[in-house]
């Protein structure tokens, strides 16, 4: 047996390497099953001690330099980039929300519903805030009341309206230029979000035409007319709608959310929403509500460097090399590598950071483009995120709806459709 180095063995890695990741995994989600909550344990603590365990796989090094190969990986320009845009982006949503931003963009688009369209319409209405927000979890919080009041007087089916909000909500979650899952699959690839979006756009616009047909088509004769005004203020709309429009246009993320937090602060001072003294704490309070995933964004990224210099990665690629080889095999690697590292943290922002660097290797060896990696690692990890029913979507929709988060799972269209739309791209797109 040839001995390439002290890490990997015929080329093949060491699947040892990745012992920190499962334990990772396994406190996190056996610790959530113990207490009963998946969200009782923290990610952070999870992830510190499997990155110490990294540490200590290598014994052929001093401590010192151990620590020095981590540090290296929270050094890594993408992912000290990738914090920043997390920083601007939680700065930018605490403003535009001060402003009034999300409740005149839920009257505004609810303005313009059809009677009988009622159901499309909230999906419709999902993605489009979903997209302006930036996060999925927030689209729920914001239009699950309004579907629950319209299921109550109109006996449309709470899980069924309520699948329609969260298949909204993915919508976004997958697409948005400024949610999370974005920035961390742009940035671990290294491409223009801008491309990215379009690459993502193509393979997803099937799914979300058929998804709103069949709401329209399953919620019958049903609709709903709003019972008072819905009052809403085109100011507060315009730092989404600015937003939207540069990122299309392909301004530069920084420039775009920096100006989007100062189109906010003018609105919301126009308006009278926001007091002047208010607006330094409440753009710092959307900041450090960042913290955390900033936080777990380091740590996975050193964990990652030292699975990288133990092997880990190589075991990784060369274990696709030999099942899934091909152009397009490799693509259906990138996919259940994130699905997988998603059901396992219910998180598909940590399983896109985590899966990211190993993506992007395949990705290289196997001449896929970046934009179509990242389209991907987003678009898999946005597929089981709508379905996990011990994920955050699914949890706060039925918790505001007073259902089971199991219920939910026959409406939710657009996840098991976009699967479908993914599989096929990848089936049937030429190299």
């Amino acid at each position: 047996m040839k001995i390439k180095d002290k890490n990997t063995i015929s080329g093949r890695g060491n699947g040892w390497a990745l012992m920190p990741v499962a334990l990772f995994i396994a406190l996190y989600v056996g610790g959530g099953i113990a207490l009963g909550d998946f969200y009782a344990i923290s990610m952070v603590l999870a992830l510190l001690i499997a990155l110490f365990a990294a540490i200590m796989q290598d014994r052929g090094e001093s401590f010192e330099r151990r620590l020095g190969t981590a540090a290296s990986g929270a050094g890594d320009p993408n992912i000290l980039i990738m914090c920043m845009i997390y920083l601007l982006a939680g700065g930018f949503s605490a403003a535009a929300e001060a402003a009034g931003g999300v409740s005149s963009t839920v009257n505004l688009t609810l303005s313009f519903i059809p009677p009988n369209f009622t159901v499309t319409g909230i999906f419709i209405m999902g993605c489009f805030i979903s997209m302006a927000m930036g996060t999925s979890v927030g689209t729920v919080a914001a239009l699950a009341p309004i579907a629950v009041d319209i299921s109550n007087k109109t006996g449309i089916s709470m899980p069924f309206i309520i699948g329609s909000v969260v298949c909204g909500a993915m919508f976004g979650d997958n697409l948005s230029f400024i949610s999370d899952t974005t920035i961390a699959a742009v940035r671990t690839q290294g491409c223009n979000m801008r491309d990215k979006f379009k690459a993502n756009f193509l393979i997803v616009l099937p799914a979300a035409v058929v998804t709103a047909v069949l709401f329209y088509v399953l919620a019958g004769e049903s609709g709903y007319t709003p019972d008072e005004e819905l009052p809403y203020n085109i100011w507060q709309v315009i730092p989404y709608l600015g937003v939207l429009i540069g990122a299309l246009f392909g301004v530069n993320v920084f420039v775009l959310l920096t100006g989007g937090i100062a189109v906010s602060a003018a609105a919301g001072l126009i308006t009278g929403t926001v007091e002047p003294a208010e607006l330094l704490p409440v753009i710092g309070s959307g900041m450090a509500d960042m913290y955390e995933i900033v936080v777990i964004a380091i740590l996975a990224s050193c964990m990652s460097a030292m699975v990288k210099k133990n092997g880990g990665f190589e075991w990784v690629l060369s274990f696709v090399n030999r099942r899934m080889s091909g152009h397009r095999a490799a693509q259906y690697g990138i996919a259940l590598l994130v699905g997988l590292l998603d059901l396992a943290t219910a998180n598909n922002t940590i399983a896109i950071v985590l899966a990211g660097p190993m993506a992007k290797q395949i990705a290289d060896r196997r001449g896929i483009a970046a934009t179509r990696s990242a389209s991907l690692l987003d678009i898999f990890g946005s597929v089981v995120q709508g379905v996990l029913p011990y994920g955050a979507q699914l949890l706060t929709a039925a918790q505001i709806a007073g259902i089971t988060a199991v219920s939910i799972l026959p409406s939710m269209f657009y996840p098991y459709l976009m699967c479908i739309s993914a599989v096929l791209f990848i089936a049937f797109s030429r190299k």
